[in-house]
């Protein structure tokens, strides 16, 4: 999924990983589009808190989440971590 989701990056996204709940429910296109938009820091659909947070992490080098739904309306998260070496995509009864 990873070389089909390549684009300009706000944020390295490190390894690309996806839970096999994820990979089994969610549709591969919004997927690769959601992890282009948490790549250049559109959260998506986060409170004004929480996109708060992000930019904070974003500057202090901690974990950044990102929440999205598909065409389904299945909802799912992306999740870098602090050191950027891993972002994982996973429904929210994965984590």
């Amino acid at each position: 999924m990873t070389s089909i989701c390549t684009t300009t990056r706000r944020v390295p996204l490190g390894q690309i990983v996806i839970t096999p709940n994820a990979l089994d429910r969610l549709n591969s296109q919004d997927v690769c589009a959601c992890l282009r938009r948490h790549g250049r820091g559109d959260w998506g659909d986060l409170d004004p808190h929480d996109l708060a947070e992000n930019e904070l992490s974003l500057k202090e080098g901690f974990r950044l989440l990102s929440a999205y739904a598909d065409r389904s309306g299945t909802k799912f998260w992306i999740i870098t971590e602090a050191d950027r070496s891993v972002t994982t995509i996973l429904l929210p009864e994965d984590y």
